[in-house]
């Protein structure tokens, strides 16, 4: 049995794309994988505080004095590091707000990435603590940022993803992107159309991968 841990970020409710896409990717990996095990994280309705001097309390050392407020968020910390290192697969829906992603979501990524468990520092740099998993990211975005260097050089969202997760020792990172979807009717559907091709690639790319390990 494999666990999927479906996360959504977007703040739009059901008007939201990157929601629609992460159900549709969810709903085709369970079809295919009857026996996964699925957890939800709505962050959107229930985003970890953003850390604070409470919330470093895992990094303290063990057996520490801590205050009831940093027992707290060390134990809400440590809830969301272990169900993250407990996924086999990761599914983020990461709409693009302000050229990065949602503060709801890099909340729940300060609260994971946490030297010893997600990563840790060596005498030749860091390296990272959480690989064997893959990690599908439906990425949204308003405008189009992908076919220019000046576009490119505005999102702070897929490059920060792919940069993060590839800290964490995350090889496997796939975007499923919708981009253009406020540019007017005509790129919104051709941007729906291209997520669905991509979402409809994705068990085969699965296979393909399980083949050459």
């Amino acid at each position: 049995m494999t666990t999927l841990l479906h996360i959504d970020s977007a703040i739009t409710g059901d008007a939201s794309v990157s929601r629609d896409l992460t159900r549709r990717i969810v709903a085709q990996w369970r079809a295919s994988h009857p026996d996964v095990e699925i957890e939800y994280l709505d962050l959107a309705a229930n985003a970890p505080g953003h850390l604070n001097a409470d919330a470093l309390g895992f990094r303290f050392p063990q057996g520490a004095d801590l205050s009831e407020a940093q027992r707290s968020e060390n134990a809400l910390s440590e809830q969301l590091v272990s169900q993250f290192l407990n996924a086999d697969v990761v599914v983020i829906g990461a709409p693009l707000y302000n050229f990065t992603i949602p503060s709801q979501l890099k909340s729940w990524i300060d609260r994971i990435a946490q030297a010893g468990r997600t990563f840790k520092y060596t005498e030749n740099g860091p390296v990272g603590l959480a690989g064997g998993k893959r990690v599908i990211v439906a990425s949204t975005r308003g405008g189009v940022y992908s076919t220019t260097e000046g576009g490119r050089a505005l999102e702070h969202q897929e490059s920060y993803l792919q940069t993060i997760f590839g800290f964490f020792g995350i090889k496997n990172v796939e975007f499923v992107r919708a981009e253009g979807v406020n540019m007017g009717d005509a790129p919104r559907s051709a941007a729906l159309q291209a997520a669905t091709q991509s979402i409809a690639g994705l068990n085969t790319r699965a296979e393909a991968q399980a083949e050459a390990a």
